[in-house]
């Protein structure tokens, strides 16, 4: 008798498809992966595109539209286990910006009818809105990362990828830090590691992409490193980027720069923590 296996889907919502494309590089490693599950929805790579249920989903994208609300609930009830990727899915993406501000002012400056638009006056995360098991931070996510997850929840097994801060890996690598160098503002102290420490090894500060580490520092980074070298308003502006609606980047932004309508959320139903 042949083997049934797992059925993958791989969906999306509003995102720039950067993390599925992680996902299609894998290239030798999707071959092998291929051998182990059936992937069953994966528009981003095959047309054929099968309906549920779904062993894993994984779900790159935030929600902006009334409609991604009904496709993530039906998408929930039809998976055993959903793992959010990126930052859009974990935290809202670039795309959450507009929760700082008037939405309908956007869609003005943008859209030359936007009576035609609908969406919400947010973008927010897919943990919002349904039960997650894993999120996968990074803008996009690693590779490595993304077929550890994978392979775990295929041998049963919880996922082993680091909480650690950029500035470890970094240190590890002896990379100088651009903070006491060069005086560079950088993020990495309360950014989760991930991206291989990229933007330090060229002398360039962290930019947050991989979303707060385990028990950020907030306050004392903004106050002992961002400040030195920028205004309060330019580091609270720093701070909404990739992931700037991560409860942790959001809540000291909006202390910096408290120019906002939204009010972040203080928790998010992931199980990832």
């Amino acid at each position: 008798m042949m083997k049934t296996l797992p059925r993958l889907a791989v969906m999306k919502f509003a995102s720039c498809d950067g993390c599925q494309l992680t996902l299609l590089d894998c290239e030798d490693e999707l071959l092998a992966l291929g051998n182990a599950v059936h992937i069953a929805n994966f528009a981003e790579a095959s047309s054929r595109l099968e309906c549920g249920p779904y062993d894993i989903a994984l779900v790159e994208g935030s929600i902006t539209t009334p409609h991604d609300v009904e496709r993530i609930m039906k998408l929930r009830a039809q998976a055993r286990t959903l793992i959010t990727i990126g930052a859009c899915a974990t935290a809202g993406g670039i795309q959450a910006l507009k929760n700082y501000s008037d939405h309908q002012e956007f869609l003005k400056a943008v859209y030359a009818r936007p009576d035609y638009i609908e969406t919400l006056s947010t973008s927010t995360p897919i943990s919002q809105h349904v039960k997650v098991d894993f999120e996968l931070r990074g803008c996009p996510v690693d590779k490595r990362q993304l077929l550890e997850v994978i392979q775990s929840y295929l041998r049963g097994e919880r996922p082993k990828t680091s909480s650690e801060s950029v500035c470890q890996p970094c240190k590890r690598r002896g990379t100088v830090c651009v903070v006491v160098a060069k005086g560079t503002p950088c993020l990495g102290p309360v950014t989760q590691a991930g991206c291989g420490s990229i933007c330090p090894a060229f002398e360039r500060g962290c930019y947050g992409c991989f979303g707060p580490c385990g028990a950020p520092n907030m306050v004392s980074l903004t106050e002992h490193v961002l400040l030195d070298s920028m205004s309060e308003t330019e580091a609270g502006k720093w701070l909404r980027s990739f992931h700037g609606y991560s409860p942790a980047f959001a809540n000291e932004s909006i202390r910096l720069w408290p120019l906002t309508q939204t009010v972040p959320p203080k928790s998010q139903r992931s199980e990832s923590e």
